[in-house]
């Protein structure tokens, strides 16, 4: 009975290495050591967004521009995890918005901002869920 319990505790060890089984303990640890839960095959700036796509991308827009769009399109998704818009105007952070991004080969989100008559220059910063650096546009109002 001994030997049968010892082999069926082998046999499910050699299953879950097999398969890449993990809990998510493991794929959480997998996630903070640096591994991209997701990349990004495509960031604009626009005037707007209609039916999931962006529409007047610019990486200059002028005064008049009310609000100003980051469109992202993440590919090779791992897990359901989420990212971070961060917005900056002249260095400073001014906004933070996060949306989720759920598993699969491409997701398509995006975040806008009311640049409240601010000119200069802009950048938005894409983070994932522990804060790493995805990617970033930078783009002016003037």
């Amino acid at each position: 009975m001994k030997n049968k319990t010892i082999w069926m505790v082998l046999l499910a060890f050699v299953v879950i290495v097999s398969f890449g089984i993990t809990s998510p303990a493991i794929g959480q640890e997998k996630a903070e050591k640096g591994t991209q839960l997701f990349s990004i095959s495509r960031m604009v700036v626009a005037q707007d967004v209609q039916d999931r796509e962006p529409v007047g991308v610019a990486d200059t827009f002028p005064a008049s521009t009310e609000k100003v769009y980051c469109f992202i399109e993440a590919m090779n998704i791992s897990e359901d995890t989420e990212a971070t818009f961060v917005w900056y105007h002249e260095g400073q952070e001014m906004r933070t918005f996060t949306l989720p991004i759920m598993q699969g080969p491409r997701w398509r989100a995006f975040a806008y901002k009311n640049l409240h008559g601010k000119m200069g220059n802009w950048k938005v910063e894409i983070k994932d869920k522990t804060g790493n650096s995805v990617k970033s546009i930078s783009f002016k109002v003037e």
